[in-house]
């Protein structure tokens, strides 16, 4: 386990490198509910955009944290971008874009961070930044952790589900039951109307900031539902629900410290799934859970 203190630096500058692979895939993907579409997967030394289309050319950026680089192919020729303390956030910038407009791919993003608090534009910030490859590794070994758990309880489940991905806004590792039934969000917000359109439930872990040192497994219904529900069933006991955020926690630090830590996650899934779906009156939910024949 990492707390957010550990590595707040570093998780910071591959928040930012994060947003502009984002953006990137933005800018080239095709569309998909939910964002699903933007979404970076996440690989042994770090995550990735993926195989992405930009006109006649293919491309993919890939961040490894490991080897402390950031890899931009391009037809099948990479090119390599240290990652480095004193670099600045628009040091990346033009030295990824520098390294696809010299090969011809014409790729322009929105410069303005998207769901952080930081509001300065990725192209104009000449900020030194820190980067620790130690810590980083540790952050990764974390988002790993995460996706590992994600997938084993949503793996098969026979429903439609957004498999777990890094959603470079929030920076974290979540994924999603979405039940079809639709629900427009209430505010014109452009990121929230896209994002909440259908009932669903995401699966994530948050991880922590400077109020709350210790990250935390989420689970969030949209609709949301401001009530209290710490029912008995909830699995394990330091799991809560805070009805003012329509949020189920459990910490990490319990998570670890508990006998067996991915039974403990899985049961705070199972549990929370069942309560969830009866709050949110999902009919047919039990055939989620029908066994595959896979043996």
């Amino acid at each position: 386990m990492i707390k957010h203190s550990e590595w707040a630096d570093t998780k910071f500058t591959l928040h930012l490198i994060s947003q502009i692979l984002g953006k990137v895939k933005l800018a080239t993907a095709h569309k998909e509910p939910q964002w699903e579409h933007i979404t970076l997967s996440l690989t042994p030394n770090g995550f990735t955009t993926g195989l992405l289309f930009a006109e006649d050319d293919l491309l993919q950026l890939d961040v490894d944290v490991r080897n402390s680089l950031i890899s931009i192919n391009v037809n099948g020729t990479t090119e390599d971008i240290p990652i480095e303390t004193s670099k600045s956030i628009k040091d990346y910038f033009d030295e990824i874009f520098h390294s696809l407009h010299s090969r011809g791919v014409e790729v322009t993003i929105n410069p303005k961070p998207q769901e952080m608090a930081y509001k300065k534009l990725l192209n104009e910030d000449e900020t030194p930044l820190t980067f620790n490859q130690q810590d980083a590794v540790r952050g990764l070994t974390l988002f790993q952790f995460v996706l590992n758990e994600e997938l084993k309880f949503l793996a098969p489940l026979r429903c439609r589900k957004i498999k777990p991905a890094l959603f470079w806004g929030t920076f974290d590792v979540s994924a999603l039951i979405v039940n079809g039934i639709m629900e427009e969000f209430p505010e014109d917000k452009v990121i929230e109307k896209a994002a909440f359109d259908e009932h669903m439930i995401e699966y994530g872990c948050w991880l922590g900031d400077e109020k709350t040192d210790t990250p935390s497994f989420f689970v969030l219904p949209y609709p949301f539902i401001n009530k209290d529900l710490n029912y008995p069933s909830v699995k394990p006991a330091e799991a809560y629900y805070e009805a003012s955020l329509s949020e189920y926690f459990l910490d990490l630090e319990s998570v670890m410290k508990s006998d067996n830590p991915s039974e403990t996650v899985q049961a705070f899934f199972h549990t929370t799934f069942d309560i969830l779906q009866k709050e949110l009156e999902w009919e047919g939910s039990t055939h989620y859970f029908i066994p595959l024949k896979m043996d």
